[in-house]
C-alpha cells in the first residue's frame, strides 16, 4: 500500500486528491491500494493508522456523466444501508460525486462459482427481495429509458452497432410495447448484478454493494439480468423464480425472459459507448458482442413470440 504522497498514476493522484479534501481523513495517516474488478470507475481501500475501520472509496470513470446520476446513486447507497443491505456511506465527497463507505472486511466478493450453489443463490434472491421493498428511490430509469438513452449516445458519438440493428431495435420496440400494455411494476432496483456486487458472509448472507445503476424499474427486469448473468440453467430460474414469488406462473416466467434480453441490449449499448470514452483497460467491444451473441439466443427462439404475448 502507498502512502499519500506516493501516487506515480493520474488515477493515484486523483485519489491523493480527493482524500485531502475529505474532512473524515484530514489530518491523518492513511495508506491506500487500488481495489481491482470494476469496469466503470476507480476504486481504492483506504486504511487509516489511528483506526482499525476501513475504508472503500470510488473516483467516477471519465463518461460515466452520461449515464450515472451520482446524486441518485448515494440516494440509493444511503437506503440501501439503512436498510441492513448495503455498507455505510459517507458524505465528505458528496459534491464531487466521489463514494466513500465502510470496506466490508469480513465478507468477500462472489463468483459465478459462488451463485452457482443452491444455498448462495436463495440467499441472493432474499437479498433482492430486500432491495426491492426498501424506501422508494428518487430517480426513476426503466430499462426502456437506459436503452433510449445509450442508442443516442451511441449515435452521437458515432460508435460501433452491429449490422442486424434494425432487426434487434424492432425486437427491443416489440417487447417494450408488450410490457407496456400490461404494465410495469415498478420497484427498487438493483440493476447491476455482477458477481463481485455480492458481498458473502461466513454465515452465507448476502450484502449488495454498489447502487450508481439503481433506480426505480421493474421486479422482473432486476430477477432477468441477474438469471443472464450468472448463467443460470432454466430449472435454477424456477427455483428462483418460485422463491422469490412464492409461485411460478408463465406469464411471470415470460416476463423475466423478456426483460433477460432487453439488458442484454442495454449494456450492449453501454459497452459501446463506453469503447468512445472510456480510458479503463477493458475489451468493451468484447463485452458488447458477448451480450449481442446472448440476447440473440433469446430472440432468435421460437418461444420469443410466445413470452411476448404473455408477458
Amino acid at each position: 500500500m502507498k502512502q499519500i504522497g506516493e501516487a506515480t498514476t493520474p488515477l493515484e493522484e486523483a485519489l491523493e486528491a480527493a482524500v485531502a479534501k475529505a474532512a473524515m481523513f484530514r489530518g491523518k495517516s492513511l495508506r491506500y491500494a487500488p481495489v481491482h474488478g470494476g469496469i466503470s470507475n476507480s476504486n481504492f481501500r483506504i486504511q487509516l493508522d489511528s483506526n482499525p475501520l476501513e475504508y472503500f472509496v470510488k473516483i467516477p470513470g471519465i463518461g460515466t456523466e452520461m449515464f450515472i446520476d451520482r446524486r441518485a446513486a448515494f440516494d440509493a447507497s444511503r437506503k440501501a444501508a439503512a436498510a441492513g443491505l448495503g455498507p455505510r456511506v459517507y458524505e465528505d465527497l458528496y459534491d464531487d460525486g466521489i463514494e466513500i463507505h465502510d470496506f466490508i472486511q469480513d465478507r468477500r466478493a462472489c463468483t459465478n462459482g459462488d451463485l452457482a450453489r443452491e444455498d448462495t443463490r436463495l440467499a441472493a434472491i432474499g437479498a433482492y427481495r430486500k432491495m426491492h421493498a426498501i424506501e422508494p428511490l428518487t430517480l426513476e430509469k426503466s430499462v426502456f429509458d437506459m436503452i433510449d438513452e445509450h442508442a443516442d449516445q451511441v449515435s452521437e458519438l458515432k460508435g460501433w452497432l452491429p449490422p442486424d440493428y434494425a432487426w434487434l431495435n424492432h425486437q427491443y420496440i416489440l417487447a417494450r410495447s408488450a410490457l407496456e400494455a400490461s404494465g410495469m411494476d415498478l420497484v427498487p432496483c438493483f440493476n447491476d448484478p455482477m458477481p463481485g456486487n455480492f458481498m458473502i458472509g461466513n454465515d452465507g448472507s448476502i450484502m449488495l454493494i454498489d447502487y450508481e445503476y439503481a433506480s426505480m424499474n421493474d421486479r422482473c427486469y432486476d430477477l432477468g439480468i441477474w438469471f443472464g448473468e450468472m448463467f443460470f440453467t432454466p430449472d435454477q430460474e424456477v427455483e428462483l423464480i418460485e422463491a422469490y414469488f412464492a409461485e411460478v406462473r408463465p406469464e411471470i416466467v415470460s416476463r423475466v425472459t423478456v426483460h433477460k434480453a432487453l439488458a442484454d441490449v442495454k449494456w450492449a449499448l453501454w459497452s459501446f459507448v463506453q469503447q468512445q470514452v472510456s480510458a479503463l483497460d477493458f475489451d468493451y467491444f468484447k463485452y458488447g458482442q458477448w451480450k449481442l451473441m446472448r440476447l440473440r439466443s433469446i430472440m432468435h427462439s421460437p418461444d420469443w413470440a410466445i413470452h411476448l404475448s404473455r408477458v
